[in-house]
Order: structure tokens, then C-alpha cells, then sequence
């Protein structure tokens, strides 16, 4: 039985990973909005030529879609789970230029907190890795 005991703890971390990605991603787009504005480094907007609270929205979109499809599409599991991984990375400059500058933003308002989510990264990619394979 311990097969199946493992696949119930995959699809509870899956469906815990897409709460955390869709309300993640409705924050971006409504009440953490401007907050998160300043998580996002001035090379970003230069590299995609657009401004923050364009890079906010879209991170915000991309958060949501990946956590529905985590759980409206299983035949992709592995595909998502790797999207979701390559997610993480991909914000994870954000998280290092908010603990370098010291600003602040929803949730992360002092040096430790911000210090300590540099470590959360980490996890994250490791959750969505884990919890999206077969064993």
C-alpha cells in the first residue's frame, strides 16, 4: 500500500501548489498589485520592454493559468510541473533584487522576511517538480 498512500500525497501537494499559484497570481492582478511593483528590476523592464506593472500582470496571469491547468489537465502533469519549476526560476531575480534594494512588499516588509523567502525559491521548484511526477 505504500504506492498508493504516495500518490495521495502527490495530488495533495499538487492541489496545495495550484491554491498557491491561482491565489498568488489573483494577488498580482488585485489587492497586491502595486506592492509587487517594486519586486521587479529595472533590467526586467528594459529586457522586455515593457514597464512593471505589465511584468506584475503577466507574472500574475501565468501564476493563475499554470495552477488551473495543474489540476484541468493531469495527461500534461510533467509538462506543467516543469513550466511551474521553470516559473519559479524565472521570477526568482525579483525575490534577489527586493533583499538587495530592501524594499518591500506584500507580506515581505523586513530584511529577514525577504532574506528567508530567498530560501523559499528553492522549495517551490522542488514542490512543483516533485508533486507533478508519477513516483
Amino acid at each position: 500500500m505504500p504506492h498508493r498512500r504516495g500518490l495521495t500525497v502527490r495530488s495533495a501537494a499538487r492541489g496545495a501548489l495550484a491554491l498557491l499559484l491561482v491565489g498568488a497570481g489573483s494577488g498580482h492582478l488585485t489587492w497586491g498589485r502595486r506592492g509587487y511593483r517594486i519586486v521587479v528590476p529595472g533590467w526586467a523592464t528594459r529586457l522586455l520592454h515593457t514597464d512593471k506593472d505589465a511584468i506584475v500582470v503577466a507574472s500574475g496571469a501565468v501564476e493563475m493559468v499554470l495552477g488551473v491547468a495543474l489540476i484541468a489537465l493531469p495527461g500534461e502533469r510533467r509538462r506543467i510541473g516543469a513550466a511551474i519549476a521553470a516559473f519559479f526560476v524565472a521570477v526568482f531575480p525579483g525575490n534577489v533584487h527586493q533583499w538587495r534594494t530592501g524594499r518591500s512588499a506584500p507580506g515581505l516588509n523586513t530584511d529577514r522576511a525577504r532574506f528567508v523567502r530567498l530560501f523559499l525559491q528553492p522549495v517551490l521548484v522542488a514542490w512543483a517538480w516533485w508533486a507533478t511526477r508519477a513516483r
